[in-house]
């Protein structure tokens, strides 16, 4: 696909899911709708015309060059046992890890978990020796992985506070106005599942390229959020006992 093509895709995807339209558009841009819509079909943007666009949709030209990339790939990552392990025994030091790619600076992720500057920069220093990220001067950091982090099944990680966070979060009252729990059980045949698995994988691709979307964020405009997707063969025990 044209890289064009692919940002002006990407620009869409942005407006849709900030519930704007191109009239929005037009408005802040003292434009005409129609012009607004010839620009974006015929992918006739200036530089200045797209910085002004993603100035009004609150993101930098480079946030939405690294979104377009993120959503042709979606980069995943398995870390090493010994880098898992690393993590596992060290609670502060993976949520530390799980801050970091998630887009907290150091600094932040110090006010939040209540750390001395000793402890963040030990924190920083180890995950640094652990070559999952790479720490410079003025507490800058380069990430040496991809946002989604994949578990090993057996893994340290998950054989620690899989169990945990499966209770946590599922002991809870989804009847908030943030909140959504829906189960649905049904006879569907092979082909019928195969389309809800590609609906489900769809579901995870939006959930990701909303998560890189709202990276720059400061913390204090953002919430954190669980996303919980399962889908199997499945036959009540009321049922079968």
């Amino acid at each position: 696909m044209h890289q064009t093509t692919q940002l002006v895709m990407t620009l869409k995807y942005v407006l849709r899911s900030k519930g704007l339209t191109y009239s929005d558009v037009a408005a802040a841009l003292e434009l005409s709708e129609a012009s607004v819509k010839r620009i974006f079909a015929d992918e006739s943007f200036s530089l200045k015309r797209l910085d002004q666009i993603c100035q009004f949709l609150e993101m930098s030209i480079y946030e939405l060059a690294r979104l377009s990339a993120h959503q042709d790939q979606h980069p995943v990552t398995t870390l090493t046992v010994e880098q898992e392990t690393a993590l596992a025994n060290e609670p502060r030091l993976l949520l530390c890890f799980y801050l970091l790619i998630n887009g907290w600076t150091p600094s932040r992720i110090k006010k939040r978990l209540g750390m001395s500057a000793t402890q963040t920069t030990g924190a920083i220093t180890k995950l640094d020796r652990l070559k999952l990220i790479e720490h410079y001067s003025r507490n800058r950091i380069r990430l040496l992985t991809a946002r989604t982090i994949a578990w090993r099944k057996a893994g340290p990680v998950r054989r620690l506070y899989e169990e945990q966070v499966k209770d946590e979060f599922l002991d809870a009252d989804f009847e908030t106005a943030d909140g959504l729990l829906r189960f649905e059980s049904a006879e569907l045949s092979h082909s019928s599942m195969k389309i809800i698995s590609r609906k489900i994988d769809k579901l995870v691709k939006e959930f990701d390229d909303l998560v890189e979307l709202d990276m720059a964020l400061p913390p204090e405009k953002k919430k954190s959020v669980g996303l919980l997707l399962a889908f199997r063969p499945w036959v009540f025990s009321l049922v079968t006992g």
